[in-house]
Parts: structure tokens; sequence; C-alpha cells
């Protein structure tokens, strides 16, 4: 199955007439509700409407909003203790129906537990939010769905390694909206416990992404590299355990929550490392005509010699 998107400037000209006429419709634009088992030949999502300056600021968000209990029972991570004194573990799709409420602010949905980037990227997009933690994109997706987050903050892309073509397929599996977007400079660092010096270290856990993109640097250390789930995770197992030969490839705020000391910093080989996220809702946006929008559409294709080259035709 091929997969792919388009990023089309000024969209109005093209959906709604000339760029000079106020876009009047109330109704939402049209969206595929779910996509459905026996794909077609040529399905199309119009994923979403949405201003590439951020116009979503949370003010029409909903009420119905449901919190998050302080859950460390059944961790999904044998290597993380049920009485760790840090923080939440991440919300899993088989306990969103369980959560309690917790309060009225706006409430944002990442992937990965504290420190990580994604909880970085939520809070640039939506200042003030309720970060909340989701262990899986899937239960990030459902959590706004089923009105226990009113966001989810999502990547998408990153500049050196490419799109996360997870987050692709459950924008065509989910009825959520782009409703916009925020890219976040990527800085990496090598952390370990206090006392431990670089030439301590044997291994270092980091996302594989984070690895790839610190392949230089850890290559000049020699150090073993072994993967875990996020970036952020990788700081939490190192600093719960106590490792002494370990370090963790994460950012300066992960060393921050977790106690962690800074052994580097940008240890990344290009220092253009930029993700970019996606903000989504269940509801669409309205973008105005005063300034540049984009309309991103996500589809999908059955294989064959030239079904892209078609579909863009």
């Amino acid at each position: 199955m091929a997969t792919a998107t388009s990023n089309i400037r000024s969209p109005s000209i093209i959906l709604f007439g000339k760029g000079t006429v106020p876009y009047q419709r109330t109704a939402a634009p049209f969206q595929i509700p779910q996509f459905p088992l026996n794909r077609p030949r040529f399905t199309a999502l119009f994923a979403s409407l949405h201003d590439g300056n951020n116009n979503d600021d949370g003010s029409n968000k909903v009420t119905k909003a449901v919190g998050l209990e302080e859950l460390f029972e059944d961790s999904p991570y044998d290597v993380v203790s049920k009485d760790s004194p840090f923080h939440p573990r991440p919300l899993s799709s088989t306990q969103l129906p369980n959560s309690v409420s917790a309060g009225s602010r706006l409430r944002v949905a990442y992937q990965g537990v504290r420190g990580a980037y994604s909880e970085a990227a939520a809070e640039k997009a939506y200042p003030n939010c309720e970060a909340v933690p989701c262990d899986q994109f899937d239960a990030a997706f459902e959590a706004v769905e089923k009105w226990i987050v009113d966001r989810a903050v999502l990547p998408i892309e990153n500049s050196l390694g490419g799109s996360i073509h997870r987050n692709y397929d459950l924008l065509l599996r989910h009825s959520l909206h782009i409703v916009g977007e925020v890219k976040l400079a990527v800085r990496h660092c090598l952390l370990a416990n206090h006392g431990v010096r670089v030439e301590d270290l044997q291994r270092v856990l980091s996302h594989p992404q984070a690895l790839a993109q610190c392949e230089n640097t850890l290559t000049k250390l020699g150090l073993s590299r072994e993967a875990t789930d996020d970036t952020a995770l990788a700081a939490k197992y190192v600093a719960f355990n106590k490792l002494k030969d370990t370090g963790a490839v994460a950012s300066s705020s992960a060393a921050k929550i977790y106690g962690l000391n800074i052994l580097a910093e940008d240890v990344q080989d290009d220092c253009d490392n930029v993700t970019r996220f996606l903000m989504l809702a269940r509801e669409p946006i309205i973008p105005g005509v005063e300034k540049p929008f984009k309309t991103s559409i996500v589809f999908s294709l059955e294989e064959g010699p030239g079904v892209l080259f078609k579909a863009l035709a």
C-alpha cells in the first residue's frame, strides 16, 4: 500500500472558488468517517483544512473532558516499577474509559512519558495546557475520539528521519481533523546519573530514530546502542535503575525531570533537526481568508505501476 500526502497552498482557490471570496458555508468539510476495511482502488480523505500559522487556540474546546488517573499499575514496561515516584505512566487504549475527571484546562494527548519531545510540542502548540501522556499513537487518537482529551499533538515528519508512517495510517482510520501544526527543533543530549563520566559508559538507550540521528557521535564514543519506545522512557529507565554504565539520549527537559546529569549537549549529527507535529481535534476549524493556510490530504492506493501518478494527475 502506498501512502502519500499533499500540502496545497491557498486551497480556497481550489476548493471554494476565488481566494478573495470569504468562505461562508457552515457545514463541516467532507471527511470519510471510518476508513473501510475493503479499500477501493482510490480513496481520498480530506484530513484537514487548517491554518499554517495555527489559529486553533483552544477557544472552541469542549467541556466534556475527562481526566487521567495516577496510573502505575499493570505497567507495560517491566523495567519501570509500580512504585516509581516520578510521574503517571502513559495512558493505554484499555484504560481510556476508566479515566477520572480533572478540571477544565485544555487537555492535550501526546505519545510518550514526561520529558518526551512530543510533550514539548504539545505545550508549544497549546501553552498552559494539561499534557496527557499516552503509551501509543493509537491511544492518543482514541483519547480524542472518546472525549477524554480535547486535542492530540503527534509527530508526522522529521527532517532527518522522514515520515512517521504509522500516523499516516491512523489518520485514515480515525475521524479526526488536523487543525494546525507546530515545528519543534530537536536537540539531543547525552544523559547519565550523577557521578557517571562519559568514559564510564558502555551502552546508550534511546528511541531508534534518536540513536540514528546521533550515529557519528555515539560511534566515536564506542557505545553500544539499545532501542526503547521513546527518548524520555530511556532517561527514566537509566535514572530509576541507577545505572552506572548506561546513558540515554534524550532532551534536557528529561534530564531535569528524572534527575540526570547532562554529559554532552547537541549530540545529533545534524543541527537542522526539526520534527513537524500535527494538532488533531474532533471538529475542523474554518480558517480566515486574511492569511495563507493549507489543506492536507492523506490517501491510500493499491499497489501497482503509476497509481500515484494517476491519483495526482
